[in-house]
């Protein structure tokens, strides 16, 4: 079984929950450990974003949440909240980041699921390998870090057309709708040899969750 799940995809795939008046609760995005979700979201495709996915399918499984977006550092949400699309240099050194974060957790046993964007195959190299897999080196860190990350990749797909109208009803977020577009053109969805699976946004949370966790059993 992989050590890691990354769920994966565009920003606004499927953040409507609460445009929507679907009840998230505000605890839905520290889940780790074994903690249960009373409300199960079974009712709406809408809630089906990558950090409520990523949050669920953790609490099903045991293991531990992390958001990207919580580790850009602020010079990075101020580009975005301008609505200025990241460079590859602005993002490398926030992924190497969460690969250490994810590398030190896999070695002591804790399995993780992270949700990030990763819209690169590049950008998930580095999150499996590290600043070996940086064209633009990462700094060193105190510790060598070595070995790979056994990463399950969940692609969160859907078109243009329906992320774009979700990403027009959030709120509380600093992406503005105009960057879609960019991360549309700068996705590159997974292909053979990577480990991954796709699902539609347009499946329920449940539907999204079972067939990870169906998926993960068979590996």
């Amino acid at each position: 079984m992989p050590d890691a799940v990354l769920v994966m995809g565009v920003s606004g795939a499927g953040k409507m929950n609460r445009a929507a008046g679907i009840p998230v609760p505000e605890e839905l995005t520290f889940l780790c450990g074994r903690q249960r979700i009373q409300n199960r979201y079974t009712h709406s495709a809408s809630a089906a974003d990558r950090s409520t996915v990523g949050a669920m399918l953790a609490s099903e499984l045991g293991w531990k949440f992390y958001d990207a977006d919580d580790y850009h550092p602020e010079e990075n949400r101020m580009k975005m909240r301008n609505g200025v699309p990241l460079s590859d240099q602005d993002r490398i050194p926030w992924l190497c980041n969460l690969h250490d974060i994810l590398l030190r957790d896999t070695a002591s046993g804790q399995r993780v699921v992270l949700a990030c964007s990763a819209l690169k195959k590049m950008y998930r190299d580095i999150l499996i390998r590290g600043k070996d897999s940086a064209p633009l080196k990462c700094e060193e860190s105190k510790e060598e870090k070595l070995g790979e990350v056994q990463l399950l990749v969940v692609h969160l797909s859907g078109s243009f057309k329906v992320i774009s109208g979700r990403l027009l009803q959030r709120k509380g977020h600093f992406m503005p709708p105009e960057l879609l577009q960019s991360q549309f053109e700068t996705l590159e969805p997974p292909t053979a040899p990577e480990n991954f699976i796709q699902i539609s946004v347009d499946k329920t949370l449940s539907e999204i969750v079972t067939r990870v966790t169906e998926t993960l059993k068979m590996k």
